[in-house]
């Protein structure tokens, strides 16, 4: 069973890559599952809080659960053509401390997908990923990409999928997606 998990870059009730992300978890292919996770309660990273008290519960806890996955599906906003804010502070602390990253993010088969009510998708936070995932040692998985433009138009009021055409390229991405995680990791000589 190859088993991943999800974040979605929004905190709104009504997001559209909550949404994707929910839509995802359910048409995940035969011998894999994707446990939905939340960046919801994440505080503000601050370097004196974590001097002070340590890594917060929810953080460590998200580590963890990261680490053990066999891959990690990062649903992006995008906001003022890049990363939301809330997003990349929970990747911050989630790479705290430092000498950590290599446990959470080093080699973790990592795939990027977005939805936005603009005309481009996401195209422009996922490609500002890019250096923060390389920074993190991440294995970003470049076989397919996923952008939903227009995402008003894609999901019914009750967040599922309206869109039969995309619904058919994230069960594409999803395949693409999950058959990379599940690859044989090369040994260290």
């Amino acid at each position: 069973m190859t088993r991943l998990i999800g974040l979605s870059g929004s905190l709104r009730q009504g997001s559209f890559n909550a949404a994707l992300l929910r839509n995802a978890a359910g048409l995940m292919p035969e011998g894999a599952e994707l446990t939905v996770a939340t960046i919801r309660g994440i505080p503000l990273y601050d370097a004196d809080l974590e001097a002070n008290e340590g890594i917060p519960e929810k953080v460590a806890a998200l580590k963890d659960a990261i680490a053990a996955a066999d891959g990690l599906l990062l649903v992006t906003p995008e906001y003022n053509n890049s990363i939301p804010g809330v997003f990349k502070n929970a990747i911050d602390w989630l790479s705290r401390p430092a000498d950590d990253i290599k446990r959470v993010f080093s080699g973790k088969p990592v795939g990027l997908i977005g939805a936005s009510p603009g005309g481009f998708g996401t195209i422009l936070s996922q490609n500002a990923w890019l250096p923060v995932l390389r920074y993190l040692g991440a294995d970003l998985w470049n076989g397919g990409r996923l952008m939903v433009s227009k995402a008003q138009t894609v999901f019914n009021q009750d967040g599922t999928l309206a869109d039969q055409k995309i619904e058919e390229q994230l069960r594409k991405y999803l395949e693409g997606f999950v058959a990379f995680a599940a690859r044989p990791k090369a040994s260290a000589p």
